[in-house]
């Protein structure tokens, strides 16, 4: 099972400020638990809002670019980590020791789709092409 812990984005994260030391050494320690249990698949932290951007279907079925900032911190994402666990009890215990408070999220996988024999095919092709070129599928 794969799960997101998601750090939702402050006022003080989406203005750019960075972590304190302390935090910092509460994150590399976090991390380093997460890597020598062998959960960690991902994890990174997010630039503002104001350095990204949102596409929205347009009239008529195109694309528009909506350039950041964005309103409502709170709704936006400052940095997340993906853990592959056995079980939702392993992935509460991970979050209940993160250094954030983190909203976390079960990963659909492949399987938990009703697919044709043919997508579901293609689906493997395409995930395992993603772990050929060292991506997490």
């Amino acid at each position: 099972m794969r799960y997101m812990m998601i750090v939702k984005s402050t006022p003080e994260t989406e203005n750019g400020a960075m972590p304190s030391p302390e935090e910092l050494k509460a994150m590399g320690d976090y991390n380093e638990e997460l890597v020598k249990s062998g959960v960690l698949l991902a994890g990174e932290g997010l630039h503002p809002s104001s350095e990204g951007f949102r596409t929205e279907i347009a009239t008529g079925g195109g694309r528009s670019v909506v350039d950041g900032p964005f309103t409502e911190a709170k709704e936006l994402i400052a940095g997340f980590w993906l853990l592959q666990v056995r079980s939702r009890e392993e992935a509460v215990e991970w979050a209940k020791r993160c250094p954030e408070p983190v909203e976390v999220r079960r990963v659909f996988e492949a399987e938990d789709f009703e697919m044709s024999e043919e997508e579901a095919e293609r689906e493997a092709n395409l995930r395992a092409q993603v772990r050929e070129a060292g991506g997490i599928a």
